[in-house]
């Protein structure tokens, strides 16, 4: 009989994952001194390349001084407050990011979406393992991180249900603990996940 690692669990939803569309991404790959590196340097948690040709993607209609503006007004969101990051990101993610653009010499306000929820199959859906992130010269890594467009939505914390003290509340204290570490994560972050394999 196979022994359950935490390792085996997150290889199981890795896979899982990409046989939901997901592209695999291995964290150190990833890094800025990675073989391709995804980022410029360990404190930066968005994908921007990634998430520049999804806003052009999805916003073809809106000049790209704009929809640069945009990205750099996600990258601005700055309180000392975590919720209120996460607030105001999130009403930016749904609501769209107000601009301006010019039309027969006049400006117009529009919005630039960061994620198209009209069309799912716009976006792109990547699952990362071992990307870690560094903030106030302390690093955490999570266990698996799901980027919507290069925006880290969805970050997962994975325990081995064969060990007794790391359960799904070992999970939540781990969750708890990169939020004082590494609150930049989650100034973008939609979603957490917990589970032993067993329980979520």
């Amino acid at each position: 009989m196979t022994k359950i690692t935490e390792s085996a669990i997150e290889l199981l939803a890795i896979q899982r994952l990409e046989s939901l569309g997901y592209k695999y991404l291995y964290g150190p790959d990833g890094a800025p001194d990675g073989p391709s590196p995804e980022r410029e340097s360990f404190e930066q948690v968005l994908l921007l390349d990634r998430l520049r040709k999804a806003v052009r993607r999805i916003n073809f209609g809106i000049p790209v001084d704009a929809q640069n503006e945009a990205i750099k007004e996600i990258q601005r969101i700055a309180s000392p407050e975590l919720l209120v990051n996460n607030e105001c990101f999130h009403r930016l993610l749904t609501e769209g990011i107000p601009v301006t653009k010019r039309v027969s010499g006049d400006d117009r306000g529009d919005r630039v979406w960061l994620i198209d929820f009209k069309h799912p199959d716009n976006n792109e859906f990547v699952v990362a393992n071992q990307f870690t992130i560094v903030e106030n010269h302390q690093n955490k890594r999570p266990d698996i991180i799901l980027f919507v467009n290069g925006i880290p939505l969805v970050v997962i914390e994975l325990k081995n249900a064969a060990d007794e003290k790391a359960n799904v509340l070992s999970a939540f204290r781990q969750i708890e603990t990169y939020k004082a570490i590494v609150p930049g994560l989650f100034t973008y972050n939609g979603v957490n996940i917990i589970s032993d394999g067993l329980e979520a």
